[in-house]
């Protein structure tokens, strides 16, 4: 009875996913905006690196490095990219653009501020959330690919307009719409 109701409103539920996904990166993305944010950004990712094995420190130095020449610079850019993922999740906007910059975005955030989820010992219960965003925009792409065009979505009324669109849009076969 429930698997019924869950086939008969998948469509919706797929979209709902991907509009509660996408309101989630536009409070993380703001959240970057915050008086104080730019001050103690490089030192996330110092912190990051404490505690991990030797031969990952040159991964965060090299890093801490980078961000500390300008954190607020990345701290606006990560926030703006962001904003921007959550922008086109919740629009349905540059879905297949959206879903690989968003995967990638999500490792790079895994890999860096979270500290790839380390350092793993006692006491550690989680492998960090960046890991689990980037299977997130994964498990969108195969969605999109397996449905095609988003019923719910700016891409749908953008491609009846412009032809090329489904190139920055579609996982799967342009025009089909479920």
């Amino acid at each position: 009875m429930t698997s019924d109701w869950v086939y008969k409103n998948r469509i919706k539920l797929k979209t709902a996913m991907r509009v509660v996904f996408g309101i989630v990166w536009l409070i993380d993305g703001s959240l970057k905006f915050q008086p104080g944010t730019v001050a103690v950004f490089a030192q996330l990712v110092q912190q990051a690196g404490q505690g991990q094995p030797l031969w990952i420190q040159p991964w965060f130095a090299f890093w801490f490095n980078i961000v500390s020449q300008n954190p607020g610079f990345w701290a606006y850019s990560v926030g703006i990219g962001e904003i921007a993922l959550g922008i086109g999740l919740v629009f349905g906007l540059l879905r297949k653009l959206t879903y690989v910059v968003g995967f990638f975005m999500s490792l790079m955030i895994w890999a860096v501020p979270e500290g790839l989820g380390g350092p793993y010992g006692p006491g550690s219960t989680d492998i960090g959330t960046g890991i689990i965003y980037s299977f997130v925009f994964l498990a969108l792409m195969i969605i999109s690919a397996s449905y095609g065009t988003s019923r719910y979505s700016m891409d749908r009324w953008i491609e009846k307009r412009i032809s090329w669109w489904h190139v920055l849009s579609e996982f799967g076969n342009p025009g089909v719409t479920k």
